[in-house]
């Protein structure tokens, strides 16, 4: 496609950018970790195009796809777009696709025998995998057989997928769709099995031991919350820990502490809830970096890239690359976290290779066939040291550390 300028344009998902020449719409793109980069994206696709205001006609498109996105029903069947370069077979697989109303989905399969192609359901997946129009060609409404949700290409994979079924209020196999922040994973734990199967034969053997993957995320209402937890659980087991971090929450209205009541906390009034000193600073640097600003929104959390997390979240006393890639997991269900400074995890790997405990760099070293499922190999190196602990051949696992302050 050809396209002489573009536009990025603000969504309920995030940023995104269109493109458009003479023959139409030539191009959508999907929000990527921030707006630099789906910028930096538009000028890779579109390297002859200029950033400009858009003119009236495609406006209105941009207006429909903010209303899409915001939950209102338009399926934009009527946007005008430039296939000129699109092969056939794309061309045919999108004209269907677009045939597909908001909150409702087809498979790969029907799409390919309502072109007359049965058996190219691979065929229809790739096509969409490549679609240059994303939201006015609804690639997100396609599943995979059985229900499930099925590949996306765009940041954030089926997180991003799921929450635009979630904003249509689609559902699969009789269900609502529910957002990412309700508590779901990022990936298709089936997919991730089945990676780490041929990946690593000896994981293989545990997997089947140990059964299927049962990781249950736990959502947090905000960063502020789930950081605050997590200070007052550090160094801790976790009745203790429980008991501290309820003391602290019934010091406020409702029992929730928020970034503001802490800082207007009496230090005293913390400390008698049972927080150690350096906890009760942790907490307090915590808040006045979340009421400065200075901390993501759990919002943007979720559109940026792991390391990035890690490091933006590392800049909070207390806070260090532990603690982050635990949220990373448990909070947020990202799928390619190892953290291998995690004792468990390191005991885990040193019961299933029958090796000895492996050190950070080792692990490290060994886990990147893992990838991009290396969540999923430490969930399985977790339950190895249970199991081994059910054996009574090792001791319990140290708690773990209370990490440096910045």
């Amino acid at each position: 496609m050809t396209a002489n300028s573009f536009a990025l344009f603000d969504t309920a998902i995030g940023r995104c950018g269109i493109a458009w020449g003479e023959g139409g719409v030539a191009g959508v793109q999907l929000p990527e970790a921030g707006e630099a980069e789906t910028r930096a994206r538009m000028l890779h696709r579109f390297p002859a195009a200029g950033e400009t205001a858009p003119p009236p006609e495609v406006q209105c498109v941009v207006e429909r796809i903010i209303a899409l996105l915001g939950g209102e029903a338009d399926d934009l069947a009527a946007v005008a777009l430039d296939m000129n370069q699109v092969p056939e077979f794309h061309r045919r697989v999108y004209e269907v696709a677009r045939t597909i109303p908001p909150g409702m989905t087809l498979s790969y399969g029907d799409i390919a025998a309502r072109i007359g192609s049965p058996g190219a359901a691979r065929a229809v997946g790739q096509a969409l995998g490549r679609n240059p129009f994303p939201i006015v060609v609804p690639c997100h409404r396609v599943l995979a057989a059985g229900g499930k949700i099925g590949g996306f290409s765009a940041q954030g994979g089926i997180a991003t997928k799921r929450r635009m079924l979630a904003i249509e209020g689609a559902q699969i196999n009789g269900a609502t769709v529910l957002l990412p922040d309700e508590a779901v994973l990022e990936f298709d734990p089936s997919l991730a099995i089945a990676q780490l199967r041929m990946s690593d034969p000896e994981l293989a053997h545990v997997i089947d031991e140990i059964g299927p993957f049962r990781m249950q995320l736990r959502p947090a209402e905000s960063i502020f919350a789930a950081l605050a937890e997590a200070i007052a659980y550090q160094q801790l087991n976790g009745k203790a820990a429980a008991a501290i971090f309820a003391r602290l929450c019934a010091l406020f209205p409702r029992g929730t502490p928020t970034a503001a009541r802490i800082l207007r906390m009496p230090e005293e009034r913390l400390r008698g809830a049972g927080l150690s000193r350096s906890k009760m600073l942790a907490l307090r640097d915590l808040a006045q970096k979340v009421e400065d600003g200075a901390l993501p929104t759990l919002a943007e959390i979720r559109r940026l890239p792991d390391e990035t997390v890690i490091e933006r979240l590392s800049e909070v006393r207390g806070i260090g690359r532990w603690t982050a890639e635990m949220l990373l997991i448990f909070r947020l269900g990202r799928p390619d976290v190892l953290p291998v400074d995690d004792y468990g995890v390191r005991s885990g790997f040193a019961v299933v290779f029958d090796r000895e405990l492996p050190s950070p760099k080792e692990l490290a070293a060994y886990g990147v066939r893992w990838k991009p499922y290396r969540t999923v190999a430490s969930w399985y190196l977790w339950r190895a040291v249970e199991r081994a602990k059910a054996r009574q051949v090792m001791p319990l696992t140290p708690l773990a550390p209370m990490e440096e302050a910045t």
